[in-house]
């Protein structure tokens, strides 16, 4: 049994390290090269849990990393285009190392002062990106899920006349939202105490974005059912399609009912970077609130979403209470104590990865990833609609494109059938991972082109894998 002396001996970030970061780079230099087959070796739930119980007992402690590089998908694989995960620059992976060995946390000044000064200077740069004055201010938390309640947590605060933090509230409030919107907005709403009824979905157009020409009709609807709406938020993009909401026209609507604007920008709002799709998020200057991932379109170790304001003052009263053993009132702006404006308390140094990747890459290196990401997608676009026997689901606005196999003429319950069986046929085999979902009762086969190395050759092989799967 090693000693606590043992145990923290800096000797393990000698040659142990050396041999770790060996394994990393031949895992980095296989999965660019398509050395290893498969993307993902696949196990049935109940096999992978009985191997590593085996292996907690049994197993060569040696080994273990190994085997996680073994048994974990490969998502630097070009043939990686499932979820919506950045394979992150291998830069990131320091990063992350100097973030988890250090541990600061980041609840008051004292405990994070180094990182809590990054995270001041990065929602500084952020904001002028999207356009937003010297007012606005940010944080940067755990994930789009945990962004998202944090902003509509303060949009409550301040478009609702009560004190609902501190008294509650016996009133049906609610929040507008496309039908297509991510499953985070809805799972706020119903945190929030607002129940499955405070989530009031707009109807989406043929393009699976939100109608604007329902945007009234909508509101009015809930208004007289006794639903008072604070909030409004516009996708930047959905996530099961990859369209953009009209953000403009959303802002103009909020703006028109005295509606908090808040933008999920999660997946998509890193396009302001680039000089060739920023148009997509034209109105977002105007948004109050917005979210964007740094671990899907910016290439950072997950989790880490940045929540900008544009009032940054509004921010600071969403989190009030007493804990006077971490919180002091202020006279000035104590921008320095974070517990006071985000739910995490001990939360890690993730601002680093942006802090970082901003001076090593800037602007240019984040607008690279986009225009290349997003191209990839029209071209896989433009693949199908010359495929007779494929159906695009709708012209991707970005790297999300949802396709199925049709070969002959066949109902859409057939289709459905086929394509299910497709997609479990292609986890199957482990050479691609796609997913799937549903638009319109119909099953699609979905990719979002994550990888720089996934090129129209791979695109290519896809379809014919997904032909010899359907025979």
């Amino acid at each position: 049994m090693n000693t606590l002396e043992e145990m923290y001996s800096a000797d393990v970030l000698g040659k142990p390290a050396q041999e770790l970061m060996q394994q990393l780079h031949t895992y980095l230099q296989q999965a660019y090269k398509e050395q290893t087959p498969k993307v993902l070796a696949w196990e049935e739930p109940k096999q992978e849990y009985q191997f590593w119980k085996q292996f907690l007992t049994q197993g060569d402690s040696s080994k273990l990393f190994q085997e996680v590089l073994d048994r974990s998908i490969h998502i630097h694989h070009p043939k990686y285009i499932g979820h919506q995960v950045a394979p992150i620059v291998p830069f990131g992976a320091l990063t992350a190392a100097v973030s988890a060995l250090l541990n600061n946390g980041m609840a008051v000044y004292e405990m994070g002062k180094a990182s809590t000064a990054m995270e001041r200077v990065v929602a500084e740069w952020m904001a002028t990106q999207i356009g937003y004055s010297s007012k606005s201010r940010g944080i940067f938390t755990s994930g789009g899920t945990l962004g998202t309640l944090t902003a509509l947590l303060t949009a409550r605060r301040q478009a609702v006349s009560e004190d609902i933090w501190n008294q509650g509230t016996s009133k049906q409030y609610g929040i507008m939202v496309s039908a297509q919107a991510h499953y985070s907005v809805d799972r706020a709403v119903r945190i929030m105490g607002m129940g499955e009824q405070g989530t009031v979905k707009i109807p989406v157009t043929e393009h699976f974005v939100l109608d604007i020409d329902q945007l009234q009709k909508s509101y009015d609807r809930a208004m007289a059912e006794g639903i008072e709406i604070f909030a409004i938020v516009g996708s930047a993009p959905s996530t099961a399609t990859g369209n953009y909401d009209n953000l403009e026209a959303v802002a103009a609507f909020a703006q028109k009912h005295q509606l908090w604007f808040h933008v999920d920008g999660a997946h998509g709002a890193a396009a302001i970077f680039s000089d060739r799709y920023k148009t997509l998020l034209k109105g977002i200057e105007q948004a109050d609130s917005i979210i964007i991932d740094g671990h899907k379109m910016m290439m950072m170790p997950a989790l880490t979403t940045a929540v900008l304001y544009k009032e940054g003052v509004a921010n600071y009263s969403t989190f009030s209470q007493e804990a006077s053993y971490l919180l002091e009132q202020s006279e000035e702006e104590d921008w320095y104590n974070l517990a006071k404006r985000t739910f995490e308390c001990t939360k890690n140094m993730m601002i680093l990865h942006w802090y970082a990747m901003i001076q090593q890459y800037g602007k240019q290196g984040f607008a690279a990833i986009v225009d290349r990401l997003y191209d990839m997608g029209k071209t896989m676009a433009k693949i199908i609609e010359t495929s007779s026997d494929f159906e695009l689901a709708v012209q991707p606005d970005s790297n999300i494109v949802c396709f199925r196999f049709v070969g002959a003429g066949r109902s859409d319950e057939e289709h459905n059938a086929c394509n299910r069986k497709i997609r479990r046929a292609l986890l199957d085999d482990g050479s691609f991972y796609i997913v799937a979902t549903t638009l319109n009762d119909c099953f699609y086969l979905r990719i979002t082109i994550m990888n720089i190395f996934t090129d129209q050759s791979h695109l290519q092989q896809l379809l014919n894998d997904i032909r010899k799967a359907a025979k």
